[in-house]
């Protein structure tokens, strides 16, 4: 993959998206940056790179209209998710993740509209999941990620990966949720003793505009990249401790 890559981001406005969008305009390996999403990141945030920064606000429910197929992108981030409290129900938590029977997809309708029509062309992925991500799971949450990864693999990318962290560190929400406020206390204590369970939201930024650069082949042994999935739709998984690591090799 050429040196100076497009990238597309969709999910910026959420809390480790913002992380990411700063690295990527920051970042001279990066030479256009498009921001796809229901909201885009207001002008007076961004400090820096706004001569390479598209923006543009789309409606996922009719996600042939966003201009996504006619770009040319390098590399597709995708951070965009909910969880089930904000998104008011188990159903429209799965519409955001993945596809239901009738339902559009988001997550994957999004990929797979950036997917550049000549499968020869090379094109890589970078999904922001969730550890303890498993399509087999009995509970919605790490079920609805694990189907959503596998989708994601299977719509033809040269290489995706996939992030799985921990607890999300460093986070600024408007709305306070007592039970993660608690957690986090706990996955804080924790994290001086294993980098296993928690990592900050800029940490985990920068991570993945590192692994969106490098690509799979080129991850630092130190990481311990794993390969998951099935048969023709493998995917390269990054877990908190990889992630953390990825980021502190980060020049």
């Amino acid at each position: 993959m050429a040196s100076s890559q497009t990238a597309l981001i969709i999910g910026a406005t959420g809390q480790t998206g913002r992380h990411l969008l700063q690295n990527l305009l920051e970042s001279p390996h990066f030479s256009h940056v498009g921001e796809y999403g229901r909201r885009v990141t207001p002008a007076d945030e961004i400090t820096t790179g706004k001569d390479k920064l598209e923006q543009k606000a789309i409606d996922f429910e009719k996600i042939q209209e966003s201009g996504l197929k006619q770009k040319k992108w390098d590399v597709v981030f995708i951070t965009l998710g909910t969880t089930k409290a904000n998104a008011g129900s188990a159903e429209a938590f799965e519409k955001i993740d993945r596809e239901g029977t009738s339902a559009s997809r988001y997550v994957l309708a999004a990929a797979k509209e950036a997917r550049s029509s000549d499968s020869s062309t090379p094109q890589r992925l970078v999904y922001l999941s969730s550890g303890g991500a498993n399509s087999s799971s009995p509970f919605l949450y790490p079920k609805s990620k694990g189907l959503t990864e596998e989708g994601l693999a299977s719509l033809g990318y040269s290489d995706t990966i996939i992030f799985r962290p921990g607890f999300l560190a460093g986070t600024n929400r408007a709305d306070h949720r007592v039970v993660e406020t608690f957690f986090g206390k706990i996955t804080g204590a924790l994290s001086y003793v294993t980098s296993a369970v928690e990592i900050n939201i800029s940490t985990l930024g920068k991570a993945m505009a590192e692994a969106g650069r490098l690509g799979s082949e080129a991850l630092p042994s130190a990481v311990h990249p794993t390969q998951a999935g099935k048969e023709g739709a493998k995917f390269t998984v990054i877990n908190n401790a990889g992630a953390i690591k990825l980021a502190e090799l980060t020049k």
